[in-house]
């Protein structure tokens, strides 16, 4: 296990050190100059469009809204990354870490408008709804089949393998730190709760989940901004400590700036998913009047993940005087702080936050594999082996370590991201052509832009469903 995870780190060194630093900022900095600054330009349009209501399709298709497209990304996106994934930054990378989770948001922010644009304009339509993604822009796009199918294959991986083996695993520890119980059994149950959920019996669990979800990540929005309010007098200096750990000459000359870089890049991405290409799957199924519509909220949701609740969760730590030491790491660390500020209540608070959160990005994360599955084949017996191996991966994150399990999502996310990278940036001029005649739009009067294909030529072949 020892030999597996020193191969894992040395693949993940060469990853995140050199080229995915490289093409995240490359990438985010490049649409952002080419979008004219799109996520902070139109912020406004971006929560009006939240209104939207849903349309109706035809013959009955069951459409969803922009804002419920925004909510289950959303959900997606709020959990682990933000409880713990932001806890092993800060443990590992230094107080600095959080600055670069910042500005990763800030300019990926502009990478989510950009894959999620792509995704409305490629989309088709499904059984029931609208069907869309990378693998569907790579292919209908580029005319490249076979990069469709190796992204759906690392999607598949990274989501139904990697990041479940990381929820898995997160739910053990935050549960272990707070009832004391063993990593077996709870591991145990959540395999056989998984393998139910995965097999049959999803619509109950998922509407439940759409219930209890909202409501648990608003009661940790509550709590860490109150306990924010509380310490208001000390947050100055909290974001002096912050800024100081990114840019100092003495972390410069320890080597920590870059340590804080590479978890701020990495543990941000992992969160908020900006220009991964997980997010463009659902951004795909939404019914709106012209793709930029779902460009914009995605972009939003980048925003209210990182700037919002990451930032929560990293002044509570740093609230709350934990060692950051490395002694703890993970889930613990952000227990240890809100137990800190609140009380031994704030590590049983976060232990259900943690199950309900994880669970539902289980079973999440299970279908963003199983339709990509679809993509490659339609074959019963593949996706029979797949569900298999997802409730095997369950387990595994729930005996492995905290450090294996987070390197191999490291690997997987980043191949899967280099992947997305390459193919967006060949299409994002289409992207910004609908910008273009989104804002075009907008400035004649028209309140809700509507797409027509054959007004804009170079589009006019490529959209399916418009």
């Amino acid at each position: 296990m020892e030999l597996l995870n020193n191969w894992i780190n040395g693949v993940n060194d060469i990853l995140w050190s050199y080229i995915l630093i490289i093409m995240l900022l490359g990438c985010a900095v490049w649409f952002t100059i080419k979008s004219r600054f799109v996520q902070f330009r139109m912020i406004g349009e971006m929560i009006r469009l939240l209104g939207d209501s849903a349309g109706k399709g035809e013959k009955g298709e069951k459409h969803i809204s922009s804002f419920q497209a925004f909510a289950v990304s959303l959900a997606s996106r709020v959990g682990t990354g933000n409880l713990a994934g932001v806890a092993t930054a800060v443990a590992i990378g230094g107080p600095g870490s959080v600055f670069w989770m910042w500005l990763i948001a800030l300019l990926g922010s502009s990478s989510a408008f950009v894959e999620s644009t792509l995704a409305q304009l490629y989309k088709e339509k499904g059984k029931d709804s609208f069907i869309g993604g990378p693998a569907y822009y790579m292919l209908h796009g580029l005319g490249l089949r076979w990069m469709g199918v190796l992204f759906a294959v690392l999607i598949s991986i990274t989501f139904g393998f990697a990041f479940n083996s990381v929820q898995s695993n997160t739910i053990c520890a935050a549960w272990e730190g707070a009832f004391g119980i063993d990593h077996a059994w709870i591991g145990a149950i959540l395999t056989v709760l998984t393998l139910i959920v995965i097999f049959g019996g999803i619509q109950r669990i998922a509407r439940v989940s759409s219930i209890v979800v909202p409501v648990m990540a608003l009661g940790y929005i509550a709590l860490a901004l109150g306990i924010v309010l509380f310490n208001i007098t000390r947050l100055p200096a909290v974001i002096e400590t912050i800024l100081s750990n990114a840019f100092g000459w003495e972390q410069a000359i320890g080597g920590s700036v870059g340590a804080a870089l590479m978890q701020g890049i990495k543990r941000g991405l992992f969160s908020n998913e900006a220009g991964m290409g997980s997010a463009p799957n659902v951004a795909a199924t939404a019914h709106v009047s012209h793709p930029v519509k779902q460009g914009l909220i995605q972009a939003l949701g980048v925003f209210t993940d990182t700037l919002i609740i990451c930032t929560c969760t990293a002044f509570i730590i740093l609230f709350s005087g934990a060692p950051l030491d490395g002694s703890i790491n993970g889930v613990q660390l952000t227990q240890q702080a809100l137990s800190n500020e609140v009380g031994s209540i704030g590590s049983t608070f976060v232990a259900l936050a943690i199950l309900l959160f994880a669970f539902s990005s289980i079973i999440g994360n299970y279908y963003y594999g199983e339709a990509n599955i679809r993509f490659i084949t339609s074959k019963r017996s593949v996706l029979f082996i797949y569900r298999i191996l997802v409730g095997g991966m369950v387990m595994f994150g729930a005996l492995a370590s905290l450090d294996l399990a987070w390197s191999l999502a490291d690997v997987t996310m980043g191949l899967m991201t280099i992947c997305n990278l390459i193919a967006i940036s060949l299409l994002s001029r289409q992207a910004f052509l609908l910008l273009q005649d989104y804002v075009a739009q907008k400035k004649a009067g028209i309140k809700s832009p509507v797409f027509d294909k054959n007004k804009i030529p170079e589009l006019k072949d490529k959209a399916q469903c418009w």
